[in-house]
């Protein structure tokens, strides 16, 4: 069998690196940074996400979201990091793997959102590069997607420039502030030609730990079967 375990399951590891951030998976300790850039940046955000819950930046909406995330790690669906500034830990962002397919699919859809402090500083196309490494290098995924508003084009940008292409557009795919939006449907294949950003190799490969159960009483509900169709959403949204 080709693939390890760690890498069938997208197993933690690591942090990832590229240049200026670090990729870290959420954990507790993120949550009063989280709560706050999400809140600071919230007018900048809610735009181009779906709606937000009124309890959205809640300590228990957060914990919520850390169990998905347990779960979707576990069953291997899934792949969530914050972007933190490699020189002092600052958290800038967030990107996601999402509805990770395998079979005759291999493939994912990825989201990424940076809070409004740092935009325009590239800190999106640094991790979004990093996290097609490890899509790529690690999961061994043939195709990576990802879908944008069409007047989204600071996130239209970051597509580009890291080599994806656009395939077509979903009319009224997802709903943003009570409205069904248009959304441009995006690709990269692992065998694309580089892109103008270069998918950083900044970091020691990854180690595989033995595989251990956790106790079966930590282990969530098994998520039900993904159709291959067209991806939902990843992340909170496509805000750089």
């Amino acid at each position: 069998m080709g693939l390890t375990l760690n890498r069938l399951f997208a197993r933690s590891g690591p942090p990832l690196r590229s240049g200026d951030v670090l990729l870290v998976e959420p954990a507790a300790r993120h949550y009063e940074a989280w709560s706050l850039l999400r809140e600071a940046s919230r007018e900048h955000l809610e735009p181009f996400e779906p709606e937000w819950a009124s309890d959205e930046l809640s300590r228990g909406a957060f914990r919520r979201r850390l169990k998905r995330y347990r779960r979707d790690r576990w069953f291997g669906t899934g792949a969530a990091y914050l972007v933190e500034r490699a020189a002092d830990g600052a958290l800038l962002g967030g990107v996601t793997l999402t509805n990770i397919r395998r079979g005759v699919t291999q493939s994912a859809s990825v989201g990424y959102w940076i809070g409004l402090p740092f935009i325009r500083q590239g800190y999106a196309s640094e991790a979004l590069g990093a996290v097609l490494r490890y899509a790529f290098d690690d999961l061994e995924l043939n195709r990576v997607e990802a879908a944008c508003m069409p007047r989204n084009r600071a996130s239209r940008g970051v597509l580009e420039r890291a080599g994806f292409r656009q395939e077509g557009l979903a009319r009224r795919y997802l709903m943003i502030r009570g409205v069904y939006e248009d959304h441009l449907l995006f690709a990269r294949l692992r065998s694309d030609a580089p892109a103008s950003v270069r998918i950083p190799d900044e970091r020691p490969r990854i180690v595989e730990p033995p595989l251990v159960a956790p106790p079966l009483e930590t282990i969530p509900a098994a998520p039900p079967l993904v159709a291959t169709g067209p991806p939902p959403t990843a992340a909170e949204g496509h805000a750089v």
